[in-house]
């Protein structure tokens, strides 16, 4: 049921045994709001409403699932706009008002590249500053926090020991939400391969790695697509820390993902209802998101994206012409 979405521990994972289910966690909760003109000085909903019809038909609806896909495993009833703002959302605020990138262990040159675009990009895509701190070694791992992959041979370590261990205890008290990433191979529990990222929504903390996503050292292509893996993972994981559910009607980055073959496939951009959460729970201009978005795309290779960002920014430029 989607009243039970706020109290799930959100993660992307790959599992052994479909649907074995992640521990539950009760999320907190802001008081109840006004919702008819938007919060803080943000968009009303009646304009973003609009917006979501605006832009309607640049995106394509989201397919049956293939074989092994996220909702083979995990069928979802998706979120719409009007069933966010009626979930009343966690959201930033004047005291949680940033966000914290913590990178964690070792990384190549071309790894600490991405960690920086990443910081970057996420606060163009969420409007809430963003704060990369310094890199900081991982702490002895206790036997019981890791494992070698029965079949891989891969060394791996259990996601639950980063974010309560590590990340839950240094979680500053301005922070919105702390965004760990990793080199190293995760797995969330003996009952799963692996798992791209995981979070903690009333928690706010999350852990995503950086494993299994390719070598951005070997080349223009090679860093273009490990930069693109990057900020889906990122960006998805995040939204979830601002309530936001799967999405199932549209082609959409909130789209479930079970391996990297459908995260490649998922766009970048978020749908129409899902880009009108953010823009409501950030007080985000829907015109300003999507032309910053493709500026970085422009700035950074991705033309595709930066195309179709700029689509939409044409398409509610009437409704947000300033």
């Amino acid at each position: 049921m989607r009243s039970n979405f706020v109290r799930q521990v959100i993660a992307l994972i790959v599992l052994v045994f479909p649907g074995c289910a992640r521990v539950p966690e009760e999320a907190e909760k802001q008081p109840a709001k006004d919702v008819t003109q938007g919060h803080v000085g943000g968009p009303d909903v009646s304009r973003l409403s609009a917006a979501i019809d605006a832009v309607e038909g640049l995106h394509r609806p989201l397919g049956k699932p293939l074989p092994g896909d996220w909702l083979t495993h995990f069928p979802e009833p998706g979120q719409t706009f009007a069933e966010y703002l009626r979930g009343n959302p966690t959201l930033p605020g004047e005291k949680r008002r940033f966000l914290y990138v913590q990178p964690l262990g070792g990384f190549t040159g071309a790894q600490r590249k991405v960690i920086a675009l990443t910081a970057a990009y996420m606060e163009r895509f969420f409007n809430i500053p963003v704060r990369l701190e310094r890199e900081k070694p991982l702490p002895a791992v206790p036997e019981n926090a890791r494992r070698t992959h029965p079949a891989w041979g891969d060394e791996q370590i259990l996601t639950g020991f980063l974010l309560d261990k590590v990340l839950r205890p240094g979680l500053p008290d301005d922070a919105h939400a702390l965004i760990a990433f990793t080199a190293s191979d995760l797995y969330p529990g003996e009952d799963s391969n692996f798992v791209f990222g995981q979070a903690y929504m009333s928690g706010r903390v999350g852990v995503w790695s950086l494993y299994r996503l390719g070598d951005p050292g070997r080349g223009a292509e090679d860093f273009r697509l490990f930069l693109r893996r990057t900020l889906k993972i990122a960006t998805h994981e995040t939204g979830h820390m601002f309530n936001i559910a799967h999405c199932t009607k549209y082609e959409c980055n909130m789209n479930g993902s079970n391996h990297l073959e459908e995260t490649d496939r998922h766009p970048l951009a978020t749908c129409p209802e899902c880009t009108a959460k953010i823009c409501w729970a950030t007080a985000y201009n829907p015109r300003v998101r999507y032309e910053r978005l493709a500026a970085f795309c422009r700035e950074h290779g991705l033309t595709q994206e930066e195309q179709f960002f700029q689509q939409e920014a044409e398409a509610v430029r009437e409704l947000y012409p300033s």
